[in-house]
């Protein structure tokens, strides 16, 4: 019979790489681990592994045990956690991924008041899912995506939680800093600041300038908000943020909000979950997703 601890034994040797590091973090002898996967292979006639000189190399039938492995375990695993959470009479813990760099602020805003109302229960935010958080949803390594760019998939729903406009930030000493809106022509001689994401994920490219066949001068990355707006108050060059973000740093920086086009870029945040969630009726779930729709002070 297939069990937990065979998967767990296959997930473990393809991270740590041989069945001598796969032991010690199970907490197993050698012996008993290749006696485990001895068993496995004559039950079902066919070899996991296949040994070349030093090293171990996953069959078929190896590799479609570590696809279920990786699928389970973490099912597994925050089904344990959310039973013995039950038994001590907690809640549990939201966890939430985050799919965009400005999200974060926003959360935050959420964040606060959800906790003084949910005291038993706690949040977690995953911020390394940067475009990444369909697959840790649909692992069960996150409970709720929080996104700009919901990808719809069976098994998932996205909730439109909150709308704001994208708009193109610039210095107060900026020529078009007086601008009612910015054409995607003008920007053909800017250095473009964005986050280190794809630009076919990126508004300004996929809904302002590749539309039009526009690049900018320069397109430059930077990870963080803070020097990113930094750059643009010292005139190093132009970015494309919500606007609600760029009003909040304007009280403390030089910098201004500029429509994008005549008709402004027009975006939402969604809250990403599984259907079955949504189905289980889990009250603290809804209760964030309620409480995220309502209007917060940005």
């Amino acid at each position: 019979m297939l069990e937990r601890i065979h998967l767990a034994i296959i997930r473990e040797v393809d991270r740590q790489g041989s069945l001598t590091e796969a032991a010690r973090v199970l907490c197993l002898t050698q012996s008993a681990l290749s006696h485990a996967m001895k068993k496995l292979e004559q039950k079902f006639g066919t070899n996991i592994w296949l040994r070349e000189g030093h090293r171990l190399r996953l069959t078929q039938a190896g590799q479609y045990l570590l696809a279920v492995a990786n699928r389970l375990l973490p099912q597994l695993d925050h089904a344990e956690e959310r039973m013995r959470q039950f038994a001590k009479g907690e809640r549990g813990t939201l966890r939430i991924g985050i799919e965009c760099h400005p999200c974060y602020q926003w959360l935050l805003k959420v964040v606060s008041p959800y906790l003084a109302q949910w005291p038993d229960v706690d949040v977690d935010v995953k911020q390394k899912f940067q475009f990444g958080g369909i697959g840790a949803l649909f692992g069960h390594e996150i409970d709720l995506l929080v996104t700009p760019d919901p990808l719809y998939k069976p098994g998932l729903h996205f909730e439109p939680v909150f709308d704001y406009e994208q708009v193109l930030v610039v210095s107060r000493q900026h020529l078009l800093a007086v601008a009612t809106y910015v054409e995607p022509q003008q920007l053909s001689s800017e250095v473009l600041i964005t986050y280190p994401v794809e630009t076919d994920r990126l508004d300004i490219y996929t809904q302002f300038l590749q539309p039009v066949g526009i690049s900018p001068k320069r397109h430059k990355i930077i990870e963080t908000t803070d020097i990113m707006l930094q750059m643009v108050a010292s005139c190093r060059g132009v970015a494309a943020l919500p606007r609600w973000l760029v009003e909040e740093y304007a009280s403390k920086m030089d910098i201004v909000p500029v429509r994008l086009g005549r008709q402004g870029i027009a975006k939402q945040i969604f809250l990403g979950i599984r259907k079955t969630d949504t189905d289980a009726g889990i009250d603290y779930l809804t209760a964030f997703i309620e409480l995220a729709r309502q209007p917060v002070c940005l």
